[in-house]
């Protein structure tokens, strides 16, 4: 009996560690932050500055509980975010479509609305299936497609919601930065309009355009402003080429610019270019158009800080001055030469200076901008003026000598005037350039940029002139593409 009795014990202690509860292996939850880390979030917010930082230690771990900052979009920076996505919207519809519908002739109006408004929906289309996530995404980077597109986990607006993505900005949601992102994306292509205004189809024109934004747009923006971009020297330190560009002298003007030029060369000039007068049918539609867009270029320009802080304020700054002395120094120049200012030189003007701002608007001061806004009203003059003249092309409404001079020569200055006395952040990203000068970096951008641009436009738009053809007939041509394009007339008359 005793036997039994120790055996069963012996079994029923060595049977204990089964019997007992499992013990809990779910990790105890991670402290609570303290006041000071509380607080040191929302000085984040003030500041527009990483809302996790005081939450981590040595190794950059976070090893608290996430304060309500640290997890959210701040009220103030979204709110302003979406109002500057809508003053870029803003430039398009209607500030681009009443500056370019002054400046063509009745007959065409009601096509140059219909290209604006056809590439704000088809580009939208687009940002929302792929584009986004192929300029900021970065699941393709270590690979041969990550050099020239973000990645594809954004894919249909897949994950983009109100959680900020960090990897641009610490307190705008990311929906509210892809749409904000998907206004400069309808503007560009839109640009190119100006050039070859009265005479490519609107089919043909859809078809460039769905195309040159995946050869041209989608990889430009990219290696400029994506994460993982081969060209952006503000976030990116692996970037083989460290440029800066504040708000789009590449990506948007000198892309647009240099490819339309390209695509009116291939086009050829309108029929009877040269031999009779082509007027502007209203001054006034454009001029309403030019105060549109400069009122939408500070979204363009400030809101491209991604918050409400100080480098907002700067870019607003001289976005101004820049606007207003290029528009000046453009009139005197006419006055000067041809003892009048013109309402379309002030335009002009205006329109030249803000284009060449958009790259150095928060890397700059004051003195720099005005220096900016007198070579805007100079040199983007003498291309509208003389070498277009000289050299005989048909681009009807300046894109060329606008936008692809004004965004080359804002590369250029902003590589000479930037300085960490209007951007601290050009210090801490910058200073990694070893034997290389910030406009060297310029000029590479600029050199990749152009054969970019101009090849991908050559491959597109002789593709299209051997398949569709790019031009209607000269009788549709003759008659207007208000009535052959869209069957509608803007005005009773044609001229």
């Amino acid at each position: 009996m005793n036997s039994l009795l120790r055996t069963l014990t012996i079994l029923a202690f060595a049977a204990m560690p089964y019997l007992a509860p499992a013990a809990d292996s779910t990790p105890p939850p991670a402290p609570a932050p303290s006041i000071e880390q509380r607080l040191a979030g929302i000085e984040a917010y003030l500041g527009n500055g990483d809302p996790t930082a005081a939450l981590k230690d040595a190794k950059g771990n976070v090893t608290v509980a996430l304060t309500p900052a640290a997890s959210t979009s701040g009220p103030g920076h979204n709110g302003f975010m979406m109002i500057c996505a809508a003053l870029v919207l803003f430039m398009t519809l209607p500030g681009l479509f009443l500056f370019y519908g002054g400046l063509v002739r009745s007959k065409n109006v009601l096509s140059v609305i219909a290209q604006c408004f056809g590439l704000a929906g088809l580009v939208t289309i687009l940002w929302w299936a792929v584009g986004y996530s192929l300029v900021f995404g970065k699941s393709f980077d270590g690979t041969l497609l990550g050099q020239f597109f973000g990645g594809s986990e954004y894919f249909f607006l897949n994950g983009v919601g109100a959680a900020p993505n960090t990897d641009y900005a610490y307190w705008i949601s990311q929906n509210v930065f892809s749409m904000y992102q998907l206004m400069f994306a309808i503007i560009t292509p839109a640009l190119i309009v100006g050039a070859i205004a009265e005479r490519m189809k609107f089919s043909a024109l859809m078809l460039f355009m769905t195309a040159w934004m995946f050869l041209v747009y989608f990889p430009m923006a990219h290696a400029i402003w994506g994460i993982t971009g081969d060209m952006n020297g503000v976030w990116n330190a692996k970037a083989s080429i460290k440029a800066i560009d504040f708000a789009g002298g590449t990506v948007v003007h000198m892309t647009s610019g240099w490819s339309a030029l390209l695509l009116c060369l291939i086009l050829g000039p309108r029929i009877g270019f040269g031999k009779k007068a082509m007027t502007p049918h209203s001054m006034v539609l454009c001029a309403v158009g030019t105060g549109m867009l400069w009122v939408g270029w500070y979204g363009f320009n400030a809101g491209s800080a991604l918050a409400a802080d100080g480098v907002a304020a700067q870019a607003f700054t001289t976005t101004t001055l820049a606007a207003a002395v290029a528009g000046f120094t453009w009139a005197a120049l006419e006055w000067i030469l041809r003892k009048h200012a013109s309402v379309l030189g002030l335009c002009s003007g205006v329109v030249a200076g803000l284009v060449v701002i958009t790259p150095a608007c928060g890397f700059v001061t004051t003195t720099g901008a005005v220096i900016i806004g007198v070579l805007a009203g100079v040199v983007p003059f003498l291309a509208v003026v003389y070498l277009k003249s000289k050299l005989g092309y048909d681009d009807a409404l300046d894109t060329f000598g606008v936008h692809a001079v004004g965004g080359t020569l804002g590369a250029i200055l902003t590589g000479y005037l930037a300085t960490a006395d209007a951007n601290a952040n050009l210090n801490l990203n910058l200073k990694d350039i070893v034997g290389n000068t910030l406009i060297n970096e310029q000029f590479k951008a600029i050199g990749v940029t152009l054969v970019l641009s101009i090849v991908a436009t050559v491959i597109i738009a002789y593709v299209i002139k051997f398949t569709i053809g790019l031009r209607p007939t000269e009788e549709e041509e003759a008659r207007g593409l208000d009535i052959t394009d869209h069957g509608e007339e803007g005005y009773s008359h044609n001229s």
